[in-house]
């Protein structure tokens, strides 16, 4: 059985402290602990829903612990953009009364019904005849549902692409659009411009194209998805501020013919969730510039070598002895370049960086890692019985990139 999902009411909740420091101070663990910061995630979703002029529905792939799903509900997030049933149990069992929207676009049929009779969706995202197909079948009443086509978009400006597996050609979407509107339902646009998107004009690009297939296909949109990719700030990586892809978005949304009741919809995840925690590591070796860690790429920390993120780090280093309850101190210049191993037994488990760290870190000495609120939790597995769930809450602020930590562009350019 796969791992469960952890709360704060569960034993894996160590409690509050002030920031990642106090919490190594009385604790000195010996397994990976994640520093959830709620008040951040709360400010953040304030922030995105002031300024996107549409629903903000939440990607639930990104992190579905009820922690994060609940700090980002106070926040005022009340659709989610929804996978699969489980990822729509429980947002339906921790947020009654929250949205849940069916947006991958290939679904088991005992999904869609149970989704549709059980969880009231009514919106599920298409790309192809059959799966359009399916949804009529499984679903009772043409008229209650709304079918959201997605459309496939130019690849190439984002970190992580997701061109590929999913997107119908503009040809192909008008023709779905027509023909789920001429069935009865209500329809609706999509797209994604990929994980991390670095350019703001990506989106008015999108929408470009998105007015070109709405002219192909003479329906009117109730809706129009501009999908997820926002981006956030990671080491040696500084995107453009988010009032920049709105700017674009507005840009490309007046380019559609839509009519006055139409929707728009945004489906962040990293942007919402990745700043409301760190992650709090332990060294157990050093050999020369080789730190031996106890999260990695089977647990935590598959970014840093698949998508090649450069996540901020710190040392926090205890007092000698590794007395609980000691005082910590926060090692922030005389950097060194490391790379970092996992503790599996797999040599895949390699995060080769190069990362500046304090020049001295050694064994026992801790290592926060910021921005490790996005696709950490939910990517972690149990191999080699190595599997991080231990939570706390602290109060600093986030833990964002600065100056200092950039690497070293010689080095950097050694190690690509």
């Amino acid at each position: 059985m796969p791992p469960q999902n952890t709360t704060f009411d569960s034993a894996q909740n160590h409690g509050s402290f002030s920031d990642a420091a106090a919490m190594v101070a009385a604790l000195m663990p010996e397994q990976p602990v994640y520093c959830v910061r709620p008040h951040v995630l709360r400010e953040t979703a304030r922030r995105f829903i002031d300024a996107f002029p549409g629903s903000v529905l939440y990607a639930v792939k990104c992190n579905a612990e009820p922690m994060f799903l609940d700090a980002l509900h106070a926040g005022g997030i009340r659709h989610f953009d929804t996978a699969s049933m489980p990822e729509i149990s429980v947002v339906a069992e921790r947020l009654p009364g929250a949205s849940c929207y069916f947006m991958h676009p290939v679904k088991q049929r005992g999904a869609i019904r149970t989704a549709y009779g059980q969880h009231g969706v009514r919106y599920f995202v298409v790309d192809h005849p059959d799966e359009l197909a399916k949804i009529r079948a499984e679903t009772s009443h043409i008229g209650d549902v709304v079918i959201v086509v997605r459309l496939a978009t130019a690849r190439g400006a984002a970190i992580y692409d997701l061109g590929g597996k999913f997107g119908a050609t503009p040809q192909q979407a008008a023709e779905l659009l027509r023909t789920a509107y001429d069935a009865g339902y209500r329809v609706g646009l999509s797209f994604h411009v990929g994980s991390q998107c670095m350019t703001p004009g990506s989106y008015t690009a999108a929408l470009r194209l998105a007015a070109h297939v709405v002219e192909m296909a003479r329906v009117p949109l109730s809706v129009v998805d501009v999908g997820g990719g926002f981006p956030v700030p990671y080491v040696g990586l500084n995107p453009p501020p988010l009032e920049d892809y709105i700017d674009a978005i507005k840009a490309g949304l007046r380019q559609i013919d839509l009519p006055p009741d139409h929707e728009v919809w945004c489906e962040p995840g990293r942007a919402l969730v990745a700043a409301g925690a760190s992650l709090v590591v332990r060294v157990e070796l050093r050999k020369d510039n080789f730190l031996y860690i106890n999260d990695g790429v089977y647990g935590s920390l598959s970014d840093l070598k698949y998508a090649g993120l450069r996540f901020p780090m710190r040392v926090l280093r205890p007092d000698v002895g590794q007395v609980k309850g000691g005082r910590v101190e926060v090692l922030t210049e005389d950097f060194g370049e490391f790379s970092l191993f996992g503790p599996t037994c797999d040599p895949v488990d390699v995060m080769e960086g190069p990362y500046r760290l304090a020049a001295d870190v050694r064994e026992g000495d801790y290592i926060e890692i910021g921005q490790a609120g996005a696709y950490t939790i939910e990517l972690r597995t149990d191999f080699n019985g190595f599997f991080p769930d231990r939570f706390v809450e602290v109060e600093d602020d986030a833990f964002l990139p600065s100056p200092e930590m950039e690497p070293c562009p010689i080095l950097s350019q050694a190690a690509e």
